[in-house]
């Protein structure tokens, strides 16, 4: 039992060195930065954007006309025999006929419908919403990082407190060696004392693997090296003067789930207003500019050389007058898939007002929460420190003692976890009102 009980102990001193020559503090600013820099979530979401902006161009659009370039050649060798008005037959044995071409062709459509108009607006809602969705994905990011990182935060905190109840125990220890030397207590407070120490060393062991396993997953976030290790930012900022009304308001305007909705409703009013170009008349015009030349060295040809250029110019005019009722299906689908978005969007706004309402009452009832475990923490130190006093004059048992460090451990781990949560339901309560990209952490 003492073997264990001093071979953990030294166990965790080496590992502590260890860990706090290789750890540099990440703040909380920092972590931000990386995140928005190397998060492959973001990136993706931006290299998504690009895409729809390249799609909303004006080289997307159908404003712009259509050239090509068209070029041939060929070449033609016949046996060929022929009479002639006087009667003579003339023969021709390998008569080459070449011919090339050139041609540069210009198509340019005046009007279709108003089709390339919507679809262009469309093109560009969609760009407006990629961004949005690129908002929303730093969002979503900045929520998981945090969530990360507290819970970091908080097993350094408690990993801690854990080394300070192992130091106690280790005080306590010595104290009852001393004593049982002495003959003022049996063996039986040493062998209690080993047991304490054995069961909070294991405990400390076990937060610190809990720390090394968040922070591989911050760095999964941070999109870092695995094994990269960091000291959380234990200070937590509340942002002060937050007013359910002004949350509440502010969701309904800036909450980026309603505006994603309100793109797509605009999205669908466009296609909507495009399919209706199959009821009207498509306008063209096209151009060409030719170059022909052709030879022939045949006996029996009239032209033995032939060239030709020119310039065609042509409007054309085209009016699918019935379809088999293929547009007017199309129509009432697309209205259809309009009004479905329209419900859409009134149930979006339904949970956006259901998820701000939870998530102020989660983040006032976190915060009493904080403050009872703040009273708790304090009312259990003062508790310790008199069980402490009067342990060192044997007014208290061994067990009472240990009864009282548990008790101010347990504040101490309930406090950090109050903490950490209430800042989490700040965080949330500010990404449903769409500020939480709008103050500082």
């Amino acid at each position: 039992m003492r073997r264990i009980s001093y071979f953990l102990p030294f166990c965790i001193f080496l590992y502590s060195l260890t860990a706090q020559a290789q750890d540099k503090l990440l703040t909380k600013e920092e972590a931000i930065a990386m995140a928005l820099e190397y998060n492959l979530g973001i990136q993706v979401a931006k290299n998504t954007k690009k895409i729809d902006e390249n799609n909303a161009s004006i080289l997307n659009s159908g404003y712009l006309p259509t050239v090509t370039a068209n070029a041939g050649g060929s070449i033609d060798k016949q046996n060929t025999e022929g009479q002639l008005a006087s009667g003579d037959t003339r023969t021709a044995d390998g008569a080459e006929t070449r011919r090339y071409n050139a041609s540069l062709n210009v198509n340019y459509i005046l009007f279709d419908g108003l089709n390339r108009h919507y679809n262009y607006k469309s093109f560009q809602e969609r760009s407006q919403q990629s961004e949005l969705e690129v908002r929303q994905t730093i969002e979503n990011t900045i929520l998981q990082l945090f969530t990360v990182y507290y819970e970091a935060a908080r097993l350094t905190e408690n990993t801690k407190n854990l080394e300070e109840a192992l130091e106690i125990s280790k005080d306590r220890l010595k104290r009852a060696q001393y004593q049982f030397e002495y003959g003022q207590n049996t063996g039986l407070d040493v062998l209690n004392a080993e047991v304490d120490i054995n069961t909070d060393s294991i405990n400390l062991l076990n937060s610190r693997q809990q720390l090394r396993n968040t922070m591989r997953d911050l760095n999964l976030v941070l999109n870092q090296d695995l094994e990269e290790q960091f000291a959380a930012d234990t200070t937590v900022n509340f942002v002060p003067g937050l007013q359910m009304e002004d949350m509440h308001n502010t969701a309904k305007s800036n909450n980026v789930r309603l505006q994603l909705a309100e793109k797509d409703l605009n999205i669908l009013n466009y296609n909507v207003k495009a399919a209706k170009s199959v009821f009207l008349p498509t306008v063209g015009l096209t151009g060409t500019y030719g170059w022909n030349e052709s030879t022939n060295n045949s006996p029996l040809a009239f032209l033995i050389q032939n060239t030709s250029t020119g310039l065609t110019g042509a409007v054309n005019l085209s009016w699918n007058i019935f379809d088999g009722g293929r547009g007017i299906t199309g129509i009432k689908n697309v209205k259809i898939g309009y009004e479905n978005q329209a419900l859409l969007k009134k149930q979006i706004e339904l949970e956006v007002e259901r998820d701000i309402r939870n998530s102020w009452d989660s983040y006032t009832n976190a915060l009493y929460v904080l403050e009872v475990q703040e009273k708790n923490l304090q009312t259990n130190q003062d508790n310790f420190n008199r069980t402490d006093e009067r342990y060192k004059l044997g007014q208290v048992t061994s067990i009472e003692f240990r009864q009282a460090q548990l008790n101010l451990l347990n504040a101490e781990l309930a406090k950090s976890q109050a903490k950490y949560s209430a800042k989490l339901a700040e965080l949330q309560m500010l990404q449903v009102s769409g500020e939480l990209l709008n103050v500082a952490f």
